[in-house]
């Protein structure tokens, strides 16, 4: 547990900036109130956008995320030590990581691939992550957040994107 704690930590700060920003880009006007037929508007949506997902998505993938994987990989090892399996533990965690990342359809689920891959190539790395890593990796998100509300506060694009039925 005390190796698989910090690099659960980092897996989230490096997915969940990924997903909010994947989000943000596919997602860049999720109420449809914006008219974003041209680039301006949907690069002024996008960059607005994404703090805010990040601002949610964030503390629930670190928290749940990183809960719902420790488990999840918990039981793949129990099973594949069972079944003396290995490729058993990967099966099991996977589908466990599809399962938790269901609670909110197909963006949580999303976020938990995501996570899992992210997971995943970390985990391959054979190096132990330390807690003062993972508190490191923290800065990934909040720079990241911090770049992007300081493109929307800079006044990058000179008009906002006009409102559909506003005018």
């Amino acid at each position: 547990m005390k190796t698989i704690l910090p690099r659960k930590i980092i897996s989230a700060s490096v997915s969940g900036t990924f997903f909010a920003i994947i989000l943000g880009l596919t997602q860049p006007n999720p109420f449809g109130d914006i008219n974003l037929s041209s680039i301006q508007s949907y690069l002024f949506s996008t960059s607005t956008i994404i703090p805010i997902y990040m601002m949610y998505s964030f503390p629930a993938i670190l928290i749940y995320g990183v809960l719902t994987s420790i488990i999840s990989d918990k039981v793949g090892d129990f099973i594949a030590i069972k079944v003396k399996e290995k490729k058993v533990e990967l099966i099991v965690s996977g589908a466990l990581h599809i399962i938790f990342g269901l609670i909110l359809f197909w963006v949580s689920l999303g976020a938990s691939i995501l996570f899992f891959i992210t997971d995943r190539i970390l985990g391959r790395r054979y190096k132990k992550y330390n807690w003062l890593e993972a508190i490191k990796s923290l800065a990934i998100p909040v720079l990241t957040w911090l770049l992007f509300m300081g493109i929307v506060w800079s006044g990058m694009w000179e008009s906002p994107p006009k409102i559909k039925g506003a005018y």
